[in-house]
């Protein structure tokens, strides 16, 4: 009797699979028990896969895969449906891949058997793979282990997450992640395990006999499903493993981009027979644990990188300067590579005043970094010279136009050789006097905190930013700051992230800033929390782009003398003749001063005095005029005065015009609308000033 005749005999089929045709070859019984008719036959997988229901097909498919990958059996239940698809029996199958020689391909055939098994009882049908229960649970646990180790960010997360798994059916009590040092192998991280137990396999030899080993050498698991087997294949380190009570063990390669990094122990408290599904789940894990390694180490390896970098480009503020204090944020929040081309610096100067410089080279990768360090030095080198701020910014942007080719490009406007701009803040402070003199490329203008409390725009003149033109121009801005007064300079960063633009962002500000705050480091950890901390996702601006760059702040403060003295409040500008535009903003600016006076009409009519005398200059004179404006008393009865000063000689006078006249009101709305005003003669030109008192008694007030 022929051998396919006795399988017949006992319900079992032959049958085999060619992996370079696709070819399917069933006897007479497997062809039958497939729902064919019951005769040999050959045919294309295509043909007979709708025999198969189709969850069983995708399984049998993964099954095969992992038998082929380790050279096992495969084995799996099937269910065989009719032409409706209603299920007609259940079969069993048995196949084993069996190499077959073919140059420069790996080519196989899978030899194996079909048997017919008798339908589950309703009691036990929830245990076996084809009611797909188990798979299920299987497929659920892998999406939920794929899930976790994707979202770790760092090794010990990944260990963590590794540790916390639960396999269905036959979870291990004991962990362990062997790394590849040169030929040493090394305990990464462990779990289950008291502080001490991995000293023994801490560092060893990766000819070692040892499991681990075996598996990191021969990119192959290796499986010990008893104490007996580990001792039989292990004599030399079985004594050091026999010591945690355990009764199984897998040891798992872990293979990433075709490279062996390690390996992975699973132990087990219980036996485990390591099925072919139990094999394909810890083959599984093994691989997604080794994904998770590597982009955990490329991580750290960046992120270490990355701020060893904006370490040794970011400067410390040193020492404290007597009479000022200062204090500075870089946070990069850009993703990515972090590292950008938003810095801050402090530069002592020969003259012993101190420079407060802050920028943001365009873009945020390593080339932005690069030149903000490059350009950072050559700023340090300029202001060291005892250039003036605004030959500082100008010799910067002839420096940076040369280092990136903005005259000469050589690839498209995103190529290597692309040429970037800067924008940039150059300050001249003096502890003695409080004054600043500031020169701004393109920059955010610096934001003015008053003693009690008021945040202010501090509008300056600026040019370009850095590297568009060689021979750009920055005028200077000089700002005073008052005893306790605060000034804050700050890249767009802090502004704008978070789908904000340049208003909406300082509307989120301003409140920030006027809150009173003794400590300017608090100030600063506050800033930056509202803009990159969690609140700040609940206050999102308008704009559907949203902009996550990088935030660099520096804030300083003039220092308070300990007196009972009231706090005052002071503002200067100058106004260019160049520059007639910047009337509207001493408007603003006095506005801003005035902001908690009392009587509204009064502040109606220092603006409009303002305004009147600002323009006067212009109009009657050659010269800029320089407007200053003090707040000074107890509020309820404080004096505004503002003083315009220019160089011209020639004095005003008082005139008479006419209903019709489209000028010389100026003198009678000062006489009309100030509680004092006058003229007073200088060296070099003259001053026009007035006062304004909020009580009705100005003699209550010092002078």
């Amino acid at each position: 009797m022929r051998t396919e005749e006795i399988l017949a005999a006992i319900g079992t089929g032959l049958w085999s699979w060619e992996s370079s045709t696709g070819m399917v070859t069933f006897d007479a019984e497997a062809a039958r028990l497939v729902g064919l008719p019951a005769e040999p036959v050959s045919c294309h997988g295509y043909d007979v896969r709708s025999r198969f229901h189709p969850a069983d097909w995708n399984e049998v498919d993964g099954v095969v895969n992992f038998a082929i990958a380790e050279g096992t059996v495969a084995e799996a239940r099937m269910r065989i449906v009719d032409d409706h698809g209603t299920v007609v029996r259940t079969v069993r199958s048995r196949s084993k891949p069996v190499a077959v020689d073919s140059p420069g391909r790996h080519e196989y055939v899978l030899v194996g058997i079909l048997q017919d098994v008798a339908e589950p009882s309703a009691a036990s049908a929830v245990h076996t793979p084809v009611t797909g229960d188990w798979r299920r649970s299987r497929e659920a646990f892998l999406l939920d282990a794929g899930r976790a180790l994707a979202e770790a960010g760092s090794t010990e997360e990944v260990l963590r997450v590794a540790g916390s798994l639960s396999m269905p059916g036959f979870s291990p009590d004991g962990l362990a992640v062997f790394g590849v040092t040169g030929d040493r192998l090394k305990v990464v991280g462990h779990h289950g395990h008291h502080m001490g137990d991995e000293k023994p396999f801490t560092d060893m030899p990766l000819d070692t006999d040892y499991p681990a080993a075996e598996a990191v050498r021969t990119g192959q698991p290796v499986y010990l499903p008893s104490p007996e087997a580990y001792r039989t294949r292990y004599p030399t380190t079985w004594p050091l493993a026999s010591g945690f009570g355990r009764r199984s063990w897998a040891f798992l390669p872990l293979i990433a981009s075709g490279h062996t990094m390690g390996a992975w122990m699973a132990g087990f408290r219980h036996s485990v027979a390591f099925s072919p599904d139990e094999r394909a789940v810890l083959t599984t894990v093994a691989r997604m644990l080794a994904q998770a390694l590597t982009r955990a180490g490329a991580a750290e390896t960046e992120r270490e990188l990355s701020l060893g970098l904006q370490r040794a480009m970011m400067p410390s503020l040193g020492p404290g300067v007597p009479g000022l204090t200062v204090a500075a944020r870089y946070i990069p929040t850009g993703g990515g590579l972090q590292v950008g081309g938003d810095w801050y610096d402090m530069i002592p100067l020969p003259n012993g005043r101190i420079a407060l410089v802050i920028g943001d080279v365009q873009g945020h990768d390593v080339r932005a970094a690069g030149l903000m360090g490059q350009l950072r030095i050559a700023l340090r080198a300029y202001a060291s010279e005892g250039h003036r701020p605004d030959g500082v910014l100008s010799r910067a942007s002839r420096f940076l136009s040369g280092l990136t080719g903005a005259d000469d490009r050589t690839d498209g406007e995103d190529g290597p050789h692309s040429a970037r701009f800067a924008t940039c803040l150059y300050a001249e402070a003096d502890p003695d006097t409080g004054t600043l003199d500031i020169a701004r490329a393109g920059h955010p203008d610096p934001v003015v905190i008053s003693v009690d409390g008021r945040a202010v725009i501090r509008q300056t003149a600026g040019g370009l930013p850095l590297g568009i033109e060689r021979d750009a121009d920055y005028p200077t801005t000089r700002v005073v700051l008052g005893p306790g007064e605060t000034i804050m300079l700050c890249t767009d960063g802090l502004i704008e992230t978070g789908g904000h633009d340049m208003a909406t962002g300082w509307t989120r500000l301003r409140p920030i800033l006027e809150e009173p705050v003794e400590d300017l480091e608090k100030l600063a950890d506050t800033l930056v929390q509202a803009v990159h901390g969690p609140g700040s996702h609940y206050t999102t601006g308008p704009l559907v782009d949203r902009r996550e760059d990088d935030i660099a702040v520096l804030v300083l403060r003039r220092e308070a003398p300990r007196s009972r003295r009231p706090p005052g409040r002071r503002s200067a500008m100058t106004i260019a003749q160049a520059e007639p535009e910047r009337v509207a903003a001493s408007r603003q600016q006095l506005r801003e001063l005035l902001h908690d006076w009392a009587d509204g009409e009064q502040v109606d009519a220092a603006v409009l005095m303002v305004s009147e005398m600002a323009t006067n200059v212009l109009v009657h004179t050659d010269g800029d005029a320089l407007l200053v404006a003090e707040v000074s008393g107890e509020r309820g009865e404080r004096r505004l005065r503002v003083v315009v000063g220019d160089s011209s000689d020639e004095l005003p006078h008082k005139r008479c015009p006419g209903e019709m006249a489209s000028s010389g009101r100026g003198l009678v709305l000062m006489e009309m609308l100030a509680d004092a005003w006058g003229v007073d003669p200088q060296g070099e030109g003259k001053s026009i000033w007035f006062e304004l008192y909020e009580s009705s008694e100005p003699a209550a007030v010092g002078s």
